[in-house]
């Protein structure tokens, strides 16, 4: 086996940080893609494993959610992160038996997330039982019916907590949530808790449905696309290919964020002599270069120019729309001098932007959790659409909303009934079609999960897929709120930082990945996923399974509901095991938009979802039928003087909580994590210098109390190119900081970034 040393590659005293680069891509993009399979797979397996990835007969990418083209796909059709989380899933490494023998539990819980995942693919189901201090090996027969008992044995089914990250398969999750309601429960937390539940929120409220309104398509129409507190460079890289086809067909791109980032500013595209021996293309036209949580009040003055140059789509304003009015009452008395305040941009720029919009014919508004993570980010995510429909861009070619989901299929869960708060269509749909009865309360989301948790009012965590301790905000109280449990399992395909923050008796269950064959009684089965522009369609993995030992999802998800639920539940659980198409039947009689599901996903490109504002301008799913113009004074952040507004990000070498490596190649950081950037005036203002070390220590108003503090230790300075008064630094390093009770409103999503923060300056 090849395994890295305990020792390799985390001595954060070779951190060494360098220039920023002004490009993304190229051939580095190539090199550390093909020196990350070699590492982890090795030559033929990396040749293999890539040339299926993303394509018709091979498996979706397990990292993020960007669509692949309908139609022609390119021989490779992945980017430099889509291969590192291939090469991390097809390892060639182990984590059997023999290595938690070797490694007690308290030793596990001192190593770095990135050693943790470096370990390899997990091979055989484990228990930690009460007490104990090392994993030990535990048959499948006996891991579920220790859950079971355990979980039959709760008081109420609201004791137990069912999360799921965005890896779930569409089969996976629609089982899942089926198991839990006949449970009993709607305790669903996932993944869109944490990062795109904003986006539903202000989207079923204004457009009627939570999801965005174009297709891969739209872009190459476009007039103008703004990209909004998103780095698609390292989160959806595969996105820099269709802005620089936009680009060859005459569209504007504004990049609005605190930070530069390097795919915006210019792309050398891998896949063309331009991208290779050439410049690349200059991607972003205009940057704003906005502070944290200006982006409502930026929008806000957008509407306010468009309509004082009357520049409003009357037509579509007066057939389509409800609440009008009441929008051009409020953005008529814009605070111009809140919004100096909250975007720190001059006039000029906003003007220009205002002026770009009111051009544009076709406009598209991309963001991500940039937006998404602030106390205000319906109400921001609510005036960019406002701005949308003021102008007419819903329901047509080139235009449209576009929230870029994250993980790779955690807007399919979503759409199988991976939530807390369904709606009553879909659970009656539920109780007609297999003759149970689901219970109607709402449910926890992950905050309340946590809350649960740490209260005593849940007892029993249960995960498919995810970090949970990593992901979550407020780390000591998450991980204090995990190791409460009576019980908490985690079914995984690697280690990581959950399965050492665990309850009283904690369980590990090996699970196959996507790239992995899986073979059931009646034949080799695929599974379906939803992209981030509601295509489904078919993945299936051709390796041989890392182990004998693994189970897919469905199976581990169809045994448990055997041991749950008893032999005469009327769910045909072990029928679903055998056979995924049956899944899939049930699938298009529940799901709206699912019909003939088995034939449409065999489909070369499978198939899209209905939208009815995107397909017809119709906006059912509003109170009043039609899309909404939301009204709301503007918010503006007050930071303390001496304080930043600190943001959590990705480094290049992450996805989510999944550390690749520790070079952060765009941001100039080699070798080490644990860094802060702000911006050079900050820090002369702060007295501080580029290498100093500090403490990041959040301030957090708790009445009666007063201010609750928490703190993150030993970080490097590092002077960037950041916008005045804000700073960033990666997670889940930075998680500490962000309070528990600190949440969007409306959506609940954790603030993780808008955290006020003092940096306090360490001995030489």
């Amino acid at each position: 086996m090849d395994r890295n040393p305990p020792e390799h590659d985390i001595d954060e005293t070779r951190l060494d940080v360098g220039e920023p680069k002004r490009w993304a891509a190229g051939l580095p993009g190539v090199a550390v893609s093909l020196k990350r399979g070699v590492e982890q797979m090795g030559v033929v397996r990396t040749a293999t494993t890539l040339r299926l990835l993303n394509q018709r007969e091979g498996f979706d990418c397990p990292g993020c959610a960007w669509p692949e083209p309908q139609g022609h796909r390119r021989l490779a059709e992945f980017c430099e992160n889509g291969a590192k989380a291939v090469a991390e899933e097809a390892t060639r490494r182990r984590v059997g038996p023999e290595f938690f023998a070797a490694h007690p539990v308290a030793e596990l819980a001192t190593r770095p997330d990135y050693w943790l995942g470096q370990q390899g693919r997990l091979t055989d189901p484990v228990v930690l039982r009460e007490g104990a201090t090392h994993y030990e090996p535990i048959s499948w027969g006996d891991a579920f019916s220790l859950i079971g008992e355990k979980l039959r044995g709760l008081p109420g089914p609201d004791q137990a907590l069912f999360y799921t990250s965005g890896r779930t398969s569409n089969e996976a999750a629609f089982l899942y949530q089926l198991m839990v309601r006949s449970f009993g429960t709607n305790n669903l937390p996932d993944c869109s808790n944490m990062c795109h539940e904003s986006s539903g929120a202000a989207l079923s409220e204004t457009t009627g449905i939570g999801k965005g309104s174009v297709s891969i398509a739209d872009f190459d129409r476009a007039d103008l696309i703004v990209v909004v507190g998103q780095n698609p460079g390292t989160n959806h890289p595969r996105m820099l290919s269709a802005l620089e086809s936009a680009k060859r067909n005459g569209a504007r791109v504004v990049a609005v964020n605190p930070l530069p980032e390097a795919g915006l500013l210019r792309f050398k595209n891998p896949q063309n002599v331009r991208g290779v021996v050439g410049r690349g293309t200059a991607l972003a036209d205009d940057f704003l270069q906005i502070r944290l949580g200006g982006d409502q009040a930026l929008f806000a003055a957008a509407g306010n120019l468009l309509l004082s140059w009357d520049a409003a789509d009357a037509d579509f304003v007066a057939h389509y729309t409800d609440g009008y009015a009441d929008y051009v009452e409020q953005t008529k008395a814009l605070d111009w001098a809140a919004v100096d305040e909250a975007t720190g941009l001059p006039r000029a720029e906003i003007e220009h932007f205002a002026r770009l919009l009111a051009d544009s014919e076709r406009t598209i508004f991309c963001w991500a959790m940039g937006l998404t993570q602030h106390k205000h980010a319906v109400r921001a995510i609510r005036e960019i659409a406002n701005v949308a429909l003021l102008r007419g861009m819903i329901g047509k070619p080139g235009a449209g909303l576009c929230p870029v989901r994250g993980h790779s299929n955690v807007q399919g869960d979503r759409t199988m009934g991976i939530w807390e708060k369904m709606p009553e269509k879909f659970l009656a749909a539920l109780e007609t079609e297999f003759g149970i009865t689901v219970p109607r309360e709402h449910g926890h989301d992950t905050v309340a999960s946590i809350r649960a948790m740490r209260d005593g009012t849940a007892k029993v965590f249960f995960a498919v897929g995810g970090n949970f301790a990593s992901a979550s905000p407020d780390t000591a109280v998450t991980e204090a709120a995990l190791r409460s449990c009576e019980l908490t399992v985690q079914v995984s395909t690697k280690l990581n930082r959950s399965h050492v923050v665990h309850g009283r008796t904690a369980l590990i269950l090996p699970t196959l990945g996507r790239t992995e064959a899986d073979l059931q009684h009646s034949g080799e089965q695929f599974v379906t996923v939803e992209d981030s522009m509601s295509v489904v369609h078919r993945s299936r993995g051709r390796l041989t399974p890392a182990s004998d030992r693994l189970l897919s999802e469905v199976s581990i998800l169809c045994r448990l509901a055997r041991e749950l639920l008893g032999p005469d539940h009327p769910v045909p659980w072990e029928d679903f095991e055998r056979d995924y198409d049956l899944i899939r039947d049930r699938i298009s009689r529940v799901v709206p938009g699912c019909a003939d599901y088995n034939e449409r996903v065999r489909r070369p490109d499978g198939f899209v979802l209905p939208h009815a504002p995107r397909d017809a301008r119709e906006f059912t799913g509003t109170r009043s039928g039609k899309a909404h113009f939301s009204a709301h004074e503007l918010e503006v952040l007050k930071v303390p003087t001496g304080r930043l507004l600190l943001q959590t990000l990705r480094s290049h070498d992450q996805y989510n909580t999944t550390i690749y490596g520790l070079d952060d190649r765009y941001r100039g950081v080699k070798d080490g994590r644990r860094v802060v950037f702000v911006s050079p005036a900050d820090l002369d203002e702060l007295d501080l210098l580029d290498g100093h070390y500090v403490d990041l220590v959040s301030e957090w108003p708790d009445d009666p109390t007063g201010i609750v503090e928490r703190r993150a230790e030993r970080f490097r300075v590092v002077a960037y190119p950041t916008a005045r008064g804000c700073a960033a630094a990666y997670f889940p390093e930075a998680n500490p900081l962000v309070p528990l009770d600190s949440t969007a409103d409306v959506s609940g999503t954790p603030t993780s970034k808008s955290i006020v923060v003092r940096l306090e300056r360490l001995p030489d």
